[in-house]
């Protein structure tokens, strides 16, 4: 991908702008009472440009080599891209090749593509030595010097892979090569390492089968019969979403691939943008079996009228509504005339002080890899390994018929990453544009991409910090300015735009942003339900949450190799009365070290503050104090349903809003890998925990739980608006200062003929402040 040409000048370590701040002490792994003061200072030299390969090495008079040896082009991508188009073809037809028989190769349906991560010695390697930021010095020492690879191993591809024709999932290892992903003369063959039936499970549906699966419904003749009670015969009108069936019974096992469709009909069937939504179908039962794509149970159980066409069902403009548009909005355009601050070089990319990768994966969505800092003379400080939301679950709360069922996992069961859309400049994003484009398998091995799927710009965030001295009437104000990256996907009726912001004061803020429409039932004449909202005639909309699952594979201040991370959870506290708070105003904060996974299954508290630091338990800043990143929850709630609801079988990990493991590779997903139709009780995250493992020096992984209780408004409809919430990364004692003195001051045009804003035409006076209390 092209990068911009401008990249922002690094300012002068924090506090002096003369003075270099002093190094992070670094405690000695071997005795804890010593401090040795560590040197961050990047050699100008590590930061070479990309390059394909390295010139061939000269040799003395005695032959031996005196440079690096060749740097094979195997070292094209980095170890964290994304597969390309190519590396998925090449995965696929492996695989594909590896079939036994004909009749299994034309079986094979391809749910999941995707990189196979490698270990975070070889991250570490690739970012010393072949890309970017190109920092040897962050790498462990040895006697003799470093020892610099030639090479590093091929990137790999795992493969979640659905027999339609004997109903097994199956996960396949593939080795790639560049020979084979650029798929020259005829080698398109990568090496299969590995493959392994995973028994007694149901991998995520594909958009493939919810399109049969509307197919199959709409001409089962039962169904047909069942609308023509309802006055429908033209079944274009007519929308059938699949929806999983979660796991409720024996009847629900993966033994069998199931679906039970919800249906809605339009009234019209030449209008695309109709809200569909609008007009529920109820009383119909039906179960789909998606693996030999029929109806296997239908049943219609009770004759409950399609509510009225509502006047106000649709959101598109103007007269397409029924409506005006609003004639008082003038264009408010963001322009940066010298081009953006940020810098990206293929998916690395670098803003201010911050640099990361860019991932992406069909069932995440957005990946963030290897966080850091840069901070002055300290060089590159790292923050996070891996940073992503790997799960979310919408629970219903009405306990009719269907909406009991209504308890999506649209990580597990459809992916985040699959469902993204397309990116509109000047909608989705405003300002300089960077975009990303994401590659997917689709169900029968085809390639598919969605261009423009990551949009990565900058904001305006009003105030950074101000100040003004009343005295004398000067004042010092920045501006704030974050970078955005993101993307949106679509599930269904809903809409997810998950965001990732990187603030000047080094700040980390998390967002989910939450629209589209309601998953709306139908009421009987007269009918009211308590569990829901009535918007309109013969509609009500379910009251339910929505719950995310961001997945945090910390590394605070921790070089490559290093495993010196634990958690603290903090909570003010009120001193009791007595000698030390005789004027009862007395508070403070107290800190517990979360010492074990058990001891770390925590609920958010906002009566005490609670938050939780993650800091690097051998590194202090120059007061002494440990330092950290703290995770500032912001609103929150935990499951309102019962303790023997039938969805926290599978959705354990919602019992808490903060869990705490030791890294271990494969612990992913928080409800397992395969949640659909889980007949496994407490799978994934709250099985891990029982080992109890220690955490109070180790790779830390934060598994932070949020959600929002939705109880619909009538302003929800037709389409809601935004709902955010998320939650804050903060530097806490990271710094020896703040890290946002140094942003520069904005250019200020006080031109009252254009800029001030009028009374009566009669533009406001300034006043001196001194002048003005005077």
């Amino acid at each position: 991908m092209a990068s911009t040409s401008k990249k922002t000048t690094p300012s002068p370590p924090c506090c002096d702008s003369t003075t270099p701040a002093p190094p992070p002490i670094r405690r000695d792994a071997t005795s804890s009472s010593s401090l040795v003061p560590q040197d961050w200072t990047v050699p100008s030299a590590d930061r070479r440009p990309v390059v394909d390969s390295l010139p061939e090495p000269s040799k003395t008079a005695s032959g031996t080599k005196t440079v690096i040896p060749v740097m094979l082009r195997a070292q094209t991508s980095h170890p964290l891209d994304p597969l390309s188009a190519a590396e998925i073809s090449v995965a696929v037809a492996t695989v594909r090749a590896a079939g036994a028989t004909p009749e299994l190769r034309d079986s094979m349906r391809f749910v999941e593509v995707v990189l196979f991560e490698p270990d975070k010695h070889v991250v570490a390697l690739a970012d010393a030595y072949f890309f970017p930021p190109f920092q040897p010095s962050l790498l462990p020492r040895s006697k003799g010097g470093p020892i610099i690879p030639t090479k590093l191993p091929p990137r790999r591809a795992r493969l979640v892979v659905y027999n339609k024709r004997s109903n097994e999932t199956s996960l396949w290892i593939v080795e790639l090569s560049e020979v084979h992903a650029a798929t020259r003369g005829g080698h398109h063959r990568g090496k299969v390492i590995s493959s392994q039936v995973v028994p007694d499970v149901q991998p995520p549906m594909d958009a493939v089968e919810y399109a049969e699966c509307e197919a199959v419904v709409k001409d089962f003749p039962p169904f047909r019969e069942a609308m023509k009670k309802r006055g429908i015969e033209d079944m274009d009108l007519l929308m059938v979403d699949a929806w999983c069936v979660g796991y409720h019974s024996d009847a629900d096992a993966p033994s069998r691939r199931l679906a039970k469709p919800l249906i809605f009909c339009r009234t019209e069937s030449d209008c695309p943008m109709e809200n569909g939504y609008a007009r529920p179908v109820e009383g119909i039962h039906v179960l789909v079996d998606m693996q030999n794509m029929r109806v296997i149970e239908f049943e219609d159980r009770k004759l409950v009228p399609l509510p009225p066409a509502d006047p106000l069902r649709n959101y598109t403009p103007g007269e397409t509504r029924g409506g005006v548009d609003r004639s008082d909005v003038k264009p408010l355009q963001i322009i940066q005339p010298e081009g953006p601050s940020f810098r990206a070089n293929g998916h690395y990319v670098e803003w201010q002080k911050w640099n990361f990768r860019i991932g992406f994966t069909p069932r995440e969505g957005l990946v963030i890899h290897s966080v850091a800092y840069v901070d002055g003379s300290r060089g590159r400080r790292p923050i996070a390994h891996r940073l992503s939301f790997v799960e979310m679950v919408v629970p219903y709360g009405d306990p009719n018929e269907p909406h009991y069922r209504k308890n999506a996992f649209d990580a597990g069961e459809d992916g985040l990453g699959k469902n993204a859309h397309s990116l509109k400049k000047g909608c989705d994003c405003l300002g300089f544009i960077k975009y990303f484009d994401a590659h997917f398998t689709n169900f029968t091995g085809g390639i598919e991409t969605i261009e423009n799927c990551v949009c990565l710009h900058e904001e305006d965030h009003g105030i950074l910090w101000k100040h003004q001295d009343w005295r004398t009437g000067l004042a010092e104000v920045r501006r704030s300015r974050r970078l955005t990256v993101s993307f949106i996907c679509t599930v269904a009726n809903y809409e997810y735009g998950f965001f990732w912001h990187f603030y000047q004061d080094g700040k980390i803020e998390a967002e989910v942003k939450l629209t589209g429409i309601l998953s709306l039932g139908a009421l009987q004449p007269g009918e009211t339900r308590k569990y829901g909202t009535t918007i309109a005639p013969g509609l009500y909309a379910p009251v339910h949450q929505h719950f995310f699952v961001a997945r945090m594979d910390m590394a605070v201040d921790c070089r490559p190799g290093e495993a010196f991370n634990q958690v603290v959870e903090v909570n003010v506290e009120v001193e009791k009365p007595g000698e030390k708070n005789v004027h009862n105003n007395a508070f403070y904060a107290k800190e517990t070290l979360l010492r074990s996974e058990l001891e770390a299954m925590r609920a958010c508290n906002p009566q005490t503050a609670r938050h939780w630091i993650v800091r690097n338990t051998r590194t202090v800043n120059r007061t002494g104090q440990l330092t950290g990143y703290k995770l500032v929850p912001g609103s929150n709630c935990l499951p309102l349903a019962g303790s023997e609801a039938k969805f926290l079988r599978r959705a354990a990990f919602l019992n808490h809003n903060l869990w705490v493991t030791p890294y271990t590779h494969g612990e992913m997903f928080p409800g397992g890998e395969f949640p659909n139709q889980n007949p496994r009780v407490d799978e994934g995250l709250a099985t891990w925990v029982k080992q109890n493992r220690p955490l109070e020096e180790t790779d830390i992984v934060l598994w932070y739980v949020f959600g929002i209780t939705h109880v619909p408004r009538l302003e929800d409809w037709p389409v809601m608006p935004v709902e955010r919430l998320g939650f804050m990364l903060m530097p806490h004692g990271f710094f020896n200062c703040s890290p946002a003195v140094d942003v520069p001051p904005s250019t200020c045009e006080l031109d009252a003929k254009d800029n001030d804003v009028k009374d009566n035409g009669v533009t406001k006076p300034l006043q001196n402040g001194v002048l003005a209390k005077l």
